[in-house]
């Protein structure tokens, strides 16, 4: 698909088909988060891949109710690894880059889940510790976006966005 056509096709999916994702779709959408640039190319976050139905009430629960959560068949739950970022960059490392490294990583997953037929929303509201539990409590990562990965069940309108002119503050020499 074309770069520009696929950024037009982009949706925020809340009502997902019952229907599974294959595997080797799964596997295309992380082998495409792993070329996402980092800092530094640290990679300084990791990817919890949710697939069970108790583990996707768990978030659909610690996303305060989020029920499209639970209906989704796959959710991908990007978490910031602080330590990975911090011998190199210090605090600027584990409070910024890292988080920027799992919010790229998240937009990539996004955009090649798009591109494979599938729809997905950013999820960010949600209490960090109950998603923490819901993963295991993995011992120095802290979750910072949730991505259902599902077939659409049906396919949004464009909502207005911003203008150009309101959005883009242009800076000149003069």
């Amino acid at each position: 698909m074309e770069f520009f056509e696929l950024i037009q096709k982009r949706h925020s999916i809340r009502k997902f088909l019952d229907k599974p994702v294959a595997p080797e779709l799964i596997e295309r959408i992380l082998q495409a988060v792993n070329r996402a640039p980092s800092a530094g190319n640290l990679q300084a976050f990791e990817i919890f891949l949710v697939q069970g139905q108790k583990q996707r009430a768990a978030l659909a629960q610690a996303a305060f109710g989020q029920e499209f959560l639970l209906q989704a068949p796959v959710s991908l739950v990007f978490c910031t690894h602080p330590a990975r970022s911090e011998w190199r960059y210090s605090q600027r490392g584990t409070s910024l880059y890292t988080i920027q490294d799992a919010t790229i990583a998240c937009t990539f997953a996004m955009l090649a889940a798009v591109d494979l037929g599938l729809g997905t929303v950013w999820v960010g509201a949600f209490d960090e510790q109950e998603v923490s539990r819901a993963i295991g409590d993995p011992p120095g990562l802290y979750p910072v976006a949730i991505l259902p990965v599902g077939y659409p069940a049906d396919q949004p309108v464009h909502r207005s966005r911003r203008t150009l002119d309101e959005l883009v503050h242009r800076l000149d020499e003069s």
